[in-house]
Order: C-alpha cells, then sequence, then structure tokens
C-alpha cells in the first residue's frame, strides 16, 4: 500500500499541464485537444513502460496493473511506436523472475490484441511460439497461457477479418510442429490443448490446415502417455464438425480399420473413446459407417475387460443420442446388451445381502466373507463403470426413443425397478436418472393432453400399474443413511406424482415415515429437506384432501419446524408445503369432517413469525403472506383476535414497493373467501392504496389491483360510501384503452360491479369515463371478454338512472357516429363496430323493455327509408336481428317482407346484414320463423347463400334441445343443397350439416358417413376428385389442429397418403393461352399447399408420432416448389430447427441449397411489380430459415452453411435483408400462419 501510494504520487505529478487557448476555432480545438489526448497516452505509457525496467518487482508489477488497466478502456489509441514497445516489453515481461509480474503481463496480452496492429499481432505470436519449445519449463508455461489467452481474444471467424485467420494460420503451423517433439511430452500436451481451443473457435478459418492437422494427430493417438492420447481426442472432436465429407471420411475409416485389426488393448480402447467423441461432436456423418462400426462394438462387449466395455456402451449412448435414424435397425440389440450390463456385478451376491441385511455393512459396501481373499479388493472391481455406462446409454434410448415407450415397460423398466438395490451410489444415481427419464417421456404430449376426449395412452397405464412395485423398492431406499439415494428416490416420486396426479393416494402411509426421517434427521443436507419438501408439495397438489387427513398429526409438526429454519430456501419451500396442508385440512370447495383446530395455532404462530420479520429474503416474505393469505381464508373465523392484527400487517405489506403485488392477490383471496372475514378495519384506509396502484406502470399489479377491487365491491358493498371509490374511478379512464384489451375488460368489469352494488359512486360517470366505454364499443379491435363485459355494463349502467346515462342518451352515444358516416361509405365505420353497436343496444333495450317496442318501430323505419345511409341500415338490420335473439318480435308483421326486400340491394354489406338479422330473429321465434326460412331456403334458388347463412346462425345460435325437434327437417333440406353448383353455397351447407350433426352425432354421424362413397372420412384423401381431397385435406387438418387425440393412432395409415399429396403432378399442369402469352396453371397447387398445411399443424401436435427424417424429406421439396409452398417450407424449417435440431443438422446440406438458390435468384428485368415483391418476400422469408438455422451452435460449424453465411455478408443487398430479419422472432413468424 504504501509503494502504491508513492507511486501515485508519482504519477500525479508527472502529467504535464497542457489545455489549447479558448480563442483557438471549435474545429481547432477538437482536432487539437484529440492530439493533446494522443500525446498525454504516449507520454502516460512511456512512463509505465520506464517503471517496468525499474530492479523493483513492486514497480514492475504496479506499472504492469496500471497498463492492463489503460488497455481494457475502450478510448485507448496507441501511435505506432507505443504500439510496438508495449508488446516488446510485454513480451519481455513473460520472462520476468516475479511470478504474479508474469501473470500481469499475460492478461495484458488479451486486450491488447484489439488495440495493435496485425503485424504486432504477429510478431507476439512469433515469440509466444518459439517460447513454447524453450527448455525453461516456466516459460513454456507462461507462453502456451499466452497464446491461449490471444486466441480467446480473436475475434470470431464470422466477422470476416483478416487478422484472426493469418495468426491461427501462424500458430498452427508451429503447433504442428511442436506436437512432433515426441522426446518432451510437456511440449506435446501443451500444443495439444492450444490446437483444441483454436479449433474449438475458430475451426473454419483453419480449413486449409485440416488435412495436415489430421495427419499429425493420428499418431498421438498411439502415444504411451494417457494424457496425451486424450487430448489428441479432444482436439479431433473440435476438428469433426468443420472439417470435408473427405477428411470426416478418412478419420472414421483409420479408426475403423485401427477397430478391426482383433486383438484388443489400450490403443483399442482409446479408439473407441475417439470414435464416442467425434460422435457426440458430429453425430450425424458417423450414421453411414455404423454398419461397420456396431458388429465391432458388440464383439468388444465380449471380452472381458470392464473398462473396454464402459467404452462400448458410451459409444452405444452416442451413437443413439446422435443418429437416431441409423441406430434403429440396430436398437434392440442394444437394450438386449445394456439390460445384460446393468446386471454385471461379479464380486457381489445380492442374494446374500437381502438374507443377511443386519450382519451386513452397507455403508462401506463391504462384505466379511471375501475380505479373507486377499486377491481380490474392491479397488480393483471396475464392474460399476459398466453397469453405469450401460444404465446411461438405457436413458439415451429412454430420451430419443419415445416411439419404443410401450416395449420399454416391457423389457427396461422391470430392470430398472429391480436395480433401485444396486450398491454403488453412482450407479443408483444413474439409475434413478434413467427411470425419472422413462416417467416423463410417459407424460402425454402437449398435444393430446388438451384433448379431452382423447383415451388414456398405453404408457400411461403401463406406468399406473409399475407403481406399487416401485414403492414397493422405493419404501426401504427413503430410510437409508445415503442422502443421494433418498434425492433420487424423491426425484422419481415427484415425477410420478405429476405424471399420474392421485397415483400416489393408497401408499401414502408408506411414504410419509420416509418424508419425516429427510425432514428431521440431524444430519440431512439443506438440499435433501428442500427435496422432500418439494415432493410433499407436489404430493400434496395432486391428491385429495382425504387421504391426507389421517397423516396431518405426523407430517405436520416436522413442516412447522422447517418454516423455522435459519436457511431462507428452506423456509420458502416449507411455508409452500404449510400452504397447501391448510387447504387440506379445510378446504373450501366441499364440506370436510377433519377437525382442523387442534393445528390451527401451530400453523398461525409459525407463519406469524416469518409474517412479521423484515430482514428476511424477498422469496421468504412473499410466502409468508400468501401463506397467511390462506391460513386467514381457510381459517379465519378460528383466529379470533388475532385477526384484526394480522390484517394490519397486510395492510403494511401494501404499502410496500417490494411487496405490494403479493399483498394485493392475498387480499383477493381473504375478500373472496366464503368465511366472510371482516375486512372493513383495513378498507377505509386500503381502497385509496389500491387506487394508487391502478396508475403504477407495471400491469400485473394492475390487473391484480382491478380483480381485488371487483372482489371487495361484491362481498363488501354495505361498507361503501362513494367518496371511498372515488380514488379509484379516477384512474380508470386511463385503463379503459383498446391497446390493452384484457386490461379494459377487468376496469369495465369493475364499473359494471360499481353499478349493480354501489350505483350512487357513478354520479359523474358520463365525465372522463362513459367516453372511453364509447370509445371502445366504436373500436375494431373489440371482441370476445371485453365485448361481453361492455355489454353487461350497458344493462347495469342503464338501471343506475345517473345523469346523461338514460336510455335514450346511451342509445344516440351508440348509434351517433353511424348517422354522421356518408352514404356513399356504408364501411366509413369498422364492420365488426357494427355488431358491437348491435349488441350494446339489444342489451340496453332488454334491460328496459318499455322502451323496446318504440325501438324497433323505429329501426324498421329505418330499414325502409330509402333515404337512410347504407350504414344507418346495416346497423339498423343487426340491432334488429341481436334484439331479436332474445325477443320475440313476432307482433312486427312487416318485418319479413322489409328482410326479404333487403336481399335485392346492391350493397352486399346490406344483404349480409339482413341475412344475419334473419337468422338472430328465428333464433328468438322458433315456431312462426323457422319454417318461413325454410320454405324461402326451398323456393328461391337465387338467394339460397343468403338464406342458409341465416340457418347456419340459427344453428350456431340454439341448443341442442331447442335444435332437436326441426333436426330432420333441416337435415332434409340441407342434402338437397348439398349438390347446388355454387362452391359458396356448398361451403355453408357444410357448415350447417357439421353444426347440425353435433346436435345428436351418435345418430347423425353415421348419416353423414354413409353419405361418403368410401363410408370413411379419411379414405378420401385418395378420392379420385382433385376438390375432395383438398376438402378431406383441410378437414383432416382441422381434427388435428383441434382434436389430434382422434387421429394419432391413424397416422401410421394416413401419413404415406398424405406425403404422396405434396408431390408435384406433371400431369396436373397445363399451358392456357391468353392471347399471345401462355400461361402455366397448376391445378394440384391447392391439393399440395394444403397437405403442407396439415404437416405443418402436426409438428405441434404429434411430433413425437412422426418421422422426422421422411417428414424432411418432403420438406425438402417443398423448398424447390411453387412460392406458396416454399412459403411454407420456409417456415416449418424455422419451426424443424427448435423442435429437431439434431435431425436437422443431419440434412443441413441438402437443405441449405434449396436456401442459397432462393436467396441469390433475381427477377428478370421488365417483370410486374407483384413480382419484385413476390420474390422479395420469399427472401426475407428464406433468410428467417437461415437465422432459426443458425441458433443450432453445430450449424455454425458447418463448412457448407460457414461458405453460405459468408456469401450472404459479401452481397450487400442479401447482408441488409438478413440483418433486418434476425430482429424477427421465429416464433411470431410461424405462429402467424392460421393452417387451422
Amino acid at each position: 500500500a504504501w509503494f502504491h501510494s508513492i507511486y501515485i504520487c508519482l504519477e500525479v505529478s508527472s502529467f504535464p499541464a497542457c489545455s489549447p487557448p479558448l480563442s483557438v476555432p471549435v474545429s481547432a480545438r477538437y482536432v487539437s485537444a484529440l492530439n493533446v489526448e494522443m500525446s498525454n497516452v504516449t507520454y502516460h505509457i512511456s512512463n509505465l513502460l520506464e517503471k517496468m525496467t525499474s530492479t523493483d518487482k513492486d514497480f514492475r508489477f504496479m506499472a504492469t496493473n496500471d497498463l492492463m488497466m489503460e488497455l481494457q478502456k475502450d478510448s485507448i489509441k496507441l501511435d505506432e511506436d507505443s504500439e510496438r514497445k508495449v508488446v516488446t516489453m510485454l513480451l519481455k515481461l513473460l520472462e520476468d523472475k516475479n511470478g504474479e509480474v508474469q501473470n500481469l503481463a499475460v492478461k495484458c496480452l488479451g486486450p491488447l490484441v484489439s488495440k495493435v496492429k496485425e503485424y504486432q499481432v504477429e510478431t507476439m505470436v512469433d515469440t509466444l511460439c518459439s517460447n513454447m519449445v524453450s527448455d525453461k519449463e516456466q516459460l513454456r508455461d507462461i507462453s502456451s497461457m499466452g497464446l491461449k489467452t490471444v486466441i480467446a481474444e480473436l475475434p470470431p471467424a464470422s466477422a470476416g477479418l483478416c487478422l484472426t485467420a493469418n495468426v491461427c494460420k501462424k500458430i498452427t503451423s508451429q503447433l504442428i510442429g511442436a506436437m512432433g517433439k515426441q522426446d518432451d511430452v510437456s511440449v506435446q500436451l501443451e500444443a495439444l490443448d492450444i490446437l483444441s481451443d483454436m479449433l474449438g473457435r475458430l475451426s473454419s478459418t483453419l480449413v486449409s490446415f485440416h488435412q495436415s492437422i489430421l495427419t499429425s494427430l493420428l499418431p498421438q493417438l498411439t502415444s504411451p502417455r494417457m494424457a496425451v492420447r486424450k487430448r489428441a481426442i479432444m482436439a479431433l472432436g473440435h476438428l469433426v464438425p468443420s472439417c470435408s465429407p473427405a477428411l470426416f471420411t478418412q478419420l472414421a475409416e483409420h479408426l475403423m480399420k485401427e477397430l478391426s485389426r482383433g486383438s484388443p488393448g489400450a490403443n483399442t480402447r482409446t479408439y473407441i473413446q475417439c470414435l464416442t467423441t467425434i460422435t457426440r461432436q458430429g453425430g450425424h456423418r458417423v450414421g453411414e459407417h455404423l454398419e461397420k462400426i456396431i458388429p465391432m462394438m458388440v464383439k468388444f462387449c465380449n471380452v472381458e475387460d470392464d473398462e473396454l466395455r464402459e467404452n462400448c456402451f458410451q459409444a452405444f449412448e452416442a451413437f443413439v443420442r446422435r443418429c437416431p435414424k441409423e441406430m434403429s435397425p440396430h436398437i434392440s440389440m442394444v437394450i438386449k446388451l445394456c439390460l445384460k450390463y446393468i446386471t454385471h456385478d461379479p464380486n457381489y451376491n445380492y442374494d446374500a445381502e437381502e438374507d443377511q441385511e443386519d450382519s451386513m455393512d452397507l455403508e462401506n459396501g463391504e462384505d466379511e466373507d471375501q475380505e479373507s481373499d486377499d486377491e481380490y479388493s474392491d479397488d480393483d472391481d471396475m464392474s460399476w463403470k459398466v453397469r453405469r455406462s450401460s444404465v446411461k446409454c438405457l436413458e439415451a434410448v429412454i430420451s430419443c426413443r419415445r416411439d419404443l415407450l410401450v416395449d420399454l415397460y416391457g423389457s427396461v423398466c422391470p430392470a430398472l425397478v429391480s436395480r433401485f438395490k444396486e450398491r454403488e451410489e453412482n450407479v443408483k444415481s444413474d439409475i434413478f436418472l434413467a427411470f425419472v427419464a422413462l416417467v416423463r417421456q410417459t407424460k402425454p404430449p402437449h398435444g393430446s393432453a388438451l384433448d379431452a376426449g382423447a383415451k388414456e395412452e398405453p404408457a400411461v397405464t403401463l406406468l399406473k400399474k409399475q407403481v406399487p412395485t416401485v414403492i414397493k423398492a422405493l419404501h426401504k431406499q427413503l430410510k437409508e443413511k445415503s442422502m443421494k439415494s433418498r434425492q433420487g428416490c424423491f426425484s422419481i416420486l415427484t415425477e410420478m406424482a405429476n405424471v399420474l396426479p392421485g397415483a400416489l393416494g393408497e401408499h401414502i402411509p408408506n411414504l410419509i415415515p420416509g418424508i419425516v426421517y429427510s425432514l428431521t434427521d440431524k444430519s440431512t443436507s439443506s438440499n435433501m429437506k428442500i427435496d422432500a419438501l418439494a415432493f410433499l408439495h407436489v404430493l400434496l397438489s395432486s391428491h385429495t384432501p382425504e387421504v391426507f387427513h389421517p397423516h396431518i398429526k405426523v407430517i405436520l409438526p416436522p413442516v412447522i419446524h422447517c418454516v423455522e429454519d435459519p436457511f431462507y430456501k428452506i423456509t420458502s419451500e416449507a411455508l409452500q408445503v404449510t400452504q397447501q396442508m391448510v387447504k387440506m385440512m379445510r378446504p373450501l370447495e366441499k364440506r370436510s369432517s377433519f377437525d382442523a383446530k387442534p393445528y390451527v395455532k401451530d400453523v398461525f404462530s409459525s407463519t406469524l413469525k416469518r409474517l412479521k420479520a423484515a430482514d428476511i429474503d424477498q422469496e421468504v416474505k412473499e410466502r409468508a403472506i400468501s401463506c397467511m393469505g390462506h391460513i386467514v381464508s381457510h381459517l379465519g373465523d378460528q383466529l379470533g383476535g388475532d385477526l384484526q392484527p394480522t390484517l394490519q400487517i397486510f395492510l403494511e405489506r401494501l404499502k410496500n414497493e417490494i411487496t405490494r403485488l403479493t399483498a394485493v392477490k392475498t387480499l383477493t383471496l381473504v375478500a373472496g373467501s366464503p368465511l366472510k372475514i371482516d375486512l372493513r378495519p383495513i378498507l377505509m384506509e386500503g381502497i385509496p392504496i389500491l387506487g394508487s396502484f391502478l396508475r403504477k406502470n407495471q400491469r400485473a399489479l394492475k390487473l391484480n389491483t382491478l380483480t381485488a377491487l371487483n372482489i371487495i365491491v361484491t362481498n363488501y358493498s354495505d361498507c361503501f360510501k362513494p367518496i371511498m371509490l372515488e380514488s379509484v374511478l379516477n384512474e380508470l379512464p386511463v385503463l379503459i384503452q383498446e391497446s390493452d384489451m384484457h386490461i379494459s375488460q377487468v376496469a369495465i368489469m369493475l364499473l359494471t360491479c360499481m353499478a349493480k352494488v354501489c350505483p350512487s359512486s357513478l354520479a359523474k360517470i358520463g365525465g372522463a369515463i362513459l367516453p372511453e366505454v364509447l370509445h371502445l364499443v366504436h373500436s375494431p379491435l373489440l371482441q370476445g371478454g371485453a365485448l361481453g363485459s361492455i355489454v353487461e355494463f350497458f344493462q347495469a349502467l342503464v338501471l343506475t338512472k345517473a345523469s346523461n346515462t338514460g336510455y335514450s342518451d346511451l342509445m344516440k352515444a351508440l348509434t351517433g357516429p353511424f348517422y354522421k358516416a356518408k352514404s356513399s361509405e356504408s364501411m366509413s365505420v369498422h364492420r365488426q363496430s357494427y355488431y358491437s353497436v348491435a349488441k350494446c343496444v339489444a342489451a340496453l333495450s332488454s334491460a328496459c323493455p318499455k322502451e323496446s317496442s318504440g325501438t324497433v318501430n323505429n329501426l324498421i323505419q329505418e330499414v325502409k327509408n330509402q333515404r337512410t345511409s347504407e350504414s344507418v341500415r346495416i346497423l339498423s338490420f343487426l340491432c334488429l336481428g341481436e334484439m331479436g335473439r332474445t325477443t320475440n318480435l313476432g307482433g312486427h308483421k312487416e318485418l319479413k317482407t322489409v328482410i326479404m326486400e333487403a336481399f335485392s340491394s346492391p350493397n352486399e354489406e346490406v344483404k349480409f346484414a339482413a341475412s344475419c338479422t334473419l337468422g338472430n330473429i328465428c333464433v328468438g321465434n322458433l315456431e312462426e320463423y323457422l319454417p318461413f326460412l325454410l320454405k324461402e331456403i326451398g323456393g328461391q334458388p337465387k338467394r339460397q347463400y343468403l338464406l342458409l347463412h341465416s340457418l347456419k346462425e340459427v344453428i350456431s345460435a340454439l341448443s341442442a334441445e331447442n335444435l332437436k325437434p326441426h333436426v330432420e327437417n333441416i337435415w332434409t333440406l340441407l342434402f338437397k343443397n348439398c349438390e347446388c353448383a355454387e362452391e359458396g353455397t356448398r361451403n355453408v351447407v357444410s357448415e350447417c350439416l357439421g353444426k347440425l350433426t353435433l346436435v345428436n352425432p351418435s345418430q347423425l354421424l353415421s348419416r353423414l358417413k354413409k353419405q361418403l362413397s368410401s363410408g370413411d372420412f379419411l379414405k378420401a384423401i385418395q378420392d379420385p376428385d382433385l376438390n375432395v381431397r383438398r376438402v378431406a385435406l383441410v378437414m383432416f387438418n382441422s381434427a388435428a389442429h383441434n382434436k389430434p387425440g382422434l387421429i394419432r393412432g391413424l397416422l401410421t395409415a394416413v401419413l404415406p397418403k398424405l406425403y404422396s399429396e405434396t408431390q408435384i403432378r406433371k400431369d396436373l399442369i397445363r399451358e392456357v393461352e391468353m392471347g399471345p402469352f401462355k400461361h402455366t396453371v397448376d391445378d394440384g397447387l391447392d391439393v399440395r399447399k394444403a397437405a403442407f398445411e396439415c404437416m405443418y399443424t402436426l409438428l405441434d401436435s404429434c411430433l413425437d408420432c412422426l418421422d422426422i427424417f421422411e417428414f424432411l424429406n418432403h420438406v425438402e421439396e417443398g423448398l424447390k416448389d411453387h412460392y406458396d409452398i416454399r412459403m411454407l417450407t420456409f417456415i416449418m424449417l424455422a419451426r424443424l430447427a427448435s423442435l429437431s435440431p439434431a435431425a436437422v443438422v443431419q440434412r443441413l446440406e441438402r437443405l441449405v441449397e434449396p436456401l442459397r438458390a432462393t436467396c441469390t435468384t433475381k427477377v428478370k428485368a421488365g417483370s410486374v411489380k407483384q413480382e419484385f415483391e413476390k420474390q422479395e418476400e420469399l427472401r426475407r422469408s428464406a433468410m428467417r430459415a437461415v437465422a432459426a438455422l443458425l441458433s443450432i451452435s453445430e450449424v455454425e460449424k458447418s463448412p457448407i452453411m460457414a461458405d453460405f453465411v459468408n456469401q450472404i455478408r459479401m452481397n450487400a443487398e442479401m447482408a441488409t435483408i438478413f440483418e433486418s430479419v434476425q430482429g424477427d422472432p421465429i416464433s411470431g413468424a410461424v405462429e402467424s400462419m392460421d393452417t387451422s
């Protein structure tokens, strides 16, 4: 410290005082300032360099440290002379006698790489490489560290700088020479280490050296030193991803040739390890050689050498994971071998262990009977390595081959369960992991899980049968001293509870003692307790309260003890479990006979202690608030005098920024409790605080606050005065915006709630709030839940009799904009707002039935009046329809004539509005209007399309009960019109038939099937008629999208037919003469497009049922097809890059060429504007696919991809497009495609 203070004093005093005179012009002053700064840096650096030559090691250390600080600044600029001096000095310091100075000098080399010119970096590299072969060991070590530092700081190859390539080539040629020094192993090791680093980061820049690197690495595999062999293998692994196919073949053939020589030895193990490493790094290339490799591996498994067997199983694991397609024929044989060697423990008798359990010390794994055997000890036993590697191989099979799940339950599952008794802890841990993988794979994929109609998967049924056996096998293990074993047990049980909710119920008595032991044992680690608590939480969440009631007395005390644990993670997990147990003790949704009173005090006091603590972890604070909220919500009536002080603590947490969100959620929970907890004492202060949250810029807080206020206003309306809600009402106008429909919806629901229970609070609503609601009604974005909330709001508001909210005021405000619209522009107001306003008008009329009749008459007059603008006529029709839905308009006799006349209107929108109106009025007056509608459909062929639309409205809106008496009449009529010449009419008929069938599916579906020539919907995919095939594919797509469970079992038969429809058929391509031009028409395009859309949907809903490689074959073809198909397949490719990266990597070389062709194609000069726009969009889509492919780490290392990316970067136009699409979210591009 003393030295440093003197040194700083010297530094400060040595700075020259110079600044340019203020009278100099600005530009000159700027240049002058730059020059001064440069000279200051140069002066400072030369000062440091001078101190580095000091005889005092402390001065040298300080100066080097300061230089490092300077070099790390982005702003530093060195002149040529300074660069040379700094490089020379740092290289000299590498030979410094003081180790600390040497280390600092090495650290300086990293930032220096980007601060000096290329030839200086080359000087550094030359010196470091020559030092590498020095006789001095310390200099060799420090120089190799220096080289690694330089390599780590070189810019990546993708930056396209020459510096990296030149420096790498320089280093590589020196390293290849250094590796040849057989006499000095340490030089070889360092050279291999550096080469490995360089190949790992910058392999693609060394393509010209790949052959010589391979040639120099292969002899190292036979080195007598294991460390050399291992490092050579590592370097070869890094070489593989970016080497050429020819070079890879050379390496693979060399390894196979050496392995086929016969007699196994140390070198055989090395070659197998090498094969495993290159499979992990570039596995898809190994696939084509597997037919020769697998028999050799099987042969080596039978050799009595446990380490060799271990290597073989590691290789099998790599093959299974990296070459799934090529391994398919061999997978059953690999499973058989794994099952054979998972029990390979020749020196241990498990039967004896079971018979003599008491006389054996399981901890040390020693068998007293064998101690007399001098020739053998446990240290020589390598059989555990074989067992572990075979289990890991099985885990790979389980993880990669979900299609074999049912078979795996027959063969692998019992074997794994029987090996839970494994004596070697590491092996047992891997057995548990393999079983967890099996259970995890059993969980139905997300697509079928959402499908309520799907049958239980066979694998789930098989797992349920295994539950008793698994529990029996784990029962003893849960009491073992080994924490690793117990953690493994809990991971299995947690996964089973998640996959099979409720299935562990009858076994809970067997599990409770093990859980209690792990929570109470004094030697238990923190992680062990956390795992036990996490499992208990999952168990409680996935089972009914009744199964736990007998055990609460035993399980609650240790959990409460954990709540008081000093380690915050245990406390947090224990609070979550306590919360779940409170819900179990007294479930609110149904009556329970369980008496919770004896436990209330303990649960409350332990949680309260954590709730009051201020100096605890954020997670514990939040969990304590939430847990106490559940206690109050479920047991509040038993807290007596403790209740109000607890609520005051909630109020305090509401005022704290860190805990306010959790406090709001908890308040919502308490306010909604059926126990009617008395919140009045905190509401006077709490409501304004909640109101203030509505203006915070935190969406989650606003949403939760609105929900809380909704429940509080509903349940505690008797204690509200208008002034209390004023602070809330003032914040609401800003929240009712179309930019966030969900918040708008919840805010309007709150207003509705206020209008119903506290109408006086809305006295001033007309000022700021109502205009925002009306603006939202006229928004084109309004639909669904938000529209429903506004409809309810108007119904409640009109009954409050507040100022400016009478029936006529609201009607005027709603319909006003349509009267202002110009008559020539019937759609100057967005179409959606017509429907929204019509629903609101109908809602007001149903709330004020006295006004309703007059409104209907006015609307009929508006429709009849020829001078009325189109927009008002459309709105009037839609309003009549919405009102007719809920009110019988049979008294207005002229209505039928008015509607039928509108069908002849020249305006399409008016016709469509009249069609909707007829359907809706029919819903409200079925007896009179349905016969009229059916008669008109039969007798008015020219108006059939519109009348069928009306019928569709009726079928969609009515319940099955109301429709049943009329089904036969409608069914007969629809089938009369299903062969109509107009395709649009046929489409409406098909929609009506589909909706009608749902009224009575058991009978009508079979009648619908009879109408098919084949009698089977999916056979229509092979129909000779193109249009039938297309529609059959659309139907299949809809099933895959909405009910994947229906088609999963049929995919084996359907996929070949689906794939055949993706092929281009030349017999469907024809030329049409258009004047002097010939135009090509592809009649098969629509069918192909429908087939590709089905393929895309299957990716999301049935991925596990697809052979991805076969799927990719057709995607490849689609990449060369028509514009529409290519756009689809680019999106599919982007999706596949995230779903099945390994398969995409394997096919990369075949996928890149079509992408390259699309990106480099130019439109002919003189083409129309649309052609240029199409090509531009195609290129953008292809570039998005390229960006998605590059997100897979291995793709960047591929030579063909590196070449393509380089081509993109070299072309300014392509580079610009690529840069612009890299910001696009691939998922967004994919999700935007609606194939439903």
